[in-house]
This record gives structure tokens, sequence and C-alpha cells, in this order.
């Protein structure tokens, strides 16, 4: 797929929360449409024989695969010992598939605790949450929240969730209109690459160029 990497604006396109054989694979069909690309951050359960499939054509597509955990649990009630395992089992998972490590890790529900940040030897990613895993969210309003909130070095935050056909109709809007404004869709890695920002241990990024860190005293 081609892209302007040179582009003064560009943003990372993210999904939660798949691989499935349903909305994984329409939200691969609207890429595919528009010709860009996205990083997807799986939930190391959901992969199966089906699925492993669907995670070889996002990868083939010059998609990014990256690690949401293994079971989807808010992690900050974890023991040190199940936060390493939801990690290295997922990561595991995806070398198999894609011959890659993950290079980024999303926290499920964006629920973090300093000990998660000790133990995950990953940069953390967050993103502008159009509230699309809410189905009362209409399809416009959470391409509206996209288009008006994305600012050059935006992460986008949308799920790729089974069933999840009014995120698929937003990306129609989201990705034209992008376009159409001068953005380029990247990949997570490419996005700290192309702005020659090492991402930083204790920063949860919603942008790239995020600086402040989310490590608190006595916070654990």
């Amino acid at each position: 797929m081609t892209k302007n990497l040179s582009a003064d604006k560009i943003c990372a396109l993210t999904f939660d929360d798949g691989p499935n054989t349903l909305t994984t694979v329409q939200v691969l069909d609207k890429l595919e449409k528009y010709s860009v690309t996205a990083s997807f951050f799986i939930v190391g359960n959901n992969i199966n024989s089906d699925t492993e499939t669907v995670v070889k054509r996002a990868h083939s597509m010059g998609c990014e695969i990256n690690n949401h955990s293994l079971t989807h649990t808010a992690m900050p009630q974890l023991s040190p010992e199940e936060i390493a395992a939801e990690i290295n089992r997922t990561s595991e998972k995806i070398l198999r598939i894609t011959g890659q490590l993950p290079k980024f890790f999303r926290p499920p529900y964006i629920a973090v605790n300093n000990v998660m940040l000790n133990i995950i030897d990953l940069p953390f990613i967050a993103g502008i949450d159009a509230k699309d895993w809410e189905d009362s969210v209409s399809s416009d309003e959470r391409a509206e929240t996209i288009i008006n909130t994305v600012t050059d070095g935006s992460i986008i935050l949308l799920h790729d969730m089974y069933g999840n056909g009014k995120t698929v109709s937003a990306l129609d809007k989201i990705i034209s209109t992008l376009l159409k404004n001068g953005y380029s869709f990247v990949t997570m890695t490419e996005l700290f690459n192309i702005k020659g920002i090492t991402p930083q241990k204790g920063i949860i990024y919603s942008n790239v160029y995020q600086t402040t860190m989310y490590y608190q005293k006595g916070v654990s």
C-alpha cells in the first residue's frame, strides 16, 4: 500500500479486541479500499486456526500486529506473574504467526498501574477514544469524534470486536475525510520513526508527542 510518509500530518489508525472472522475482515476490506494500513492490538485468546488466517492477511497488507493481552482482563488486579504471562503468551502467538514480536502494548480498558509499567517491556498505547465499544454511539458520532479530535501524531483507538459494524461503517467517513484533509495513515512503528521519537517507559501515548509520565509516587 502506498503512503505519503513525508506528509506534514500523519496519524495511526488502531483496532482493539480482534482478531475475528467477521469484523476484522470487514475492517481489512475498508483498509484495502482506501489503500491505507493500521495497527491491530490483538487478544491472544482470540487466536485460533480460523483467525490466524485473518492475522496473516493483515500482516501481509503491511499492518502491524501488537499486544492487547491474553485474556483482556483488567491487569492491575493481576499478580506480577500473571501480568507477565498475559504479555508473553500473546507475544509468542504473534511471533509464531507473523515472524515478528509485537512492538507496542495497549492495556485492556487502559487500566494501568506501576507494577505493569515495571514488568511490561513494551511502550504503552492509548489513543483518541470514540467510545465505539458502546452500541448506543452511532457510526456518525464515532466518525465525528475522530475527525474533530485528530491532530498530527494522533493515535486513533477503535475496536474490531465481533459484530462492531458501526465502526466498520464509520471508517468510510473517517478515512476519506482525513485523507482529504491531508493526513497520511501509518503504523505505530512508522509513527514514532517518522517523527524521530523513541517511546519512553512510563508514558501512555495517545499522541506521539506526549511527554507526561504516568508514574506516581506511592502508586502500585
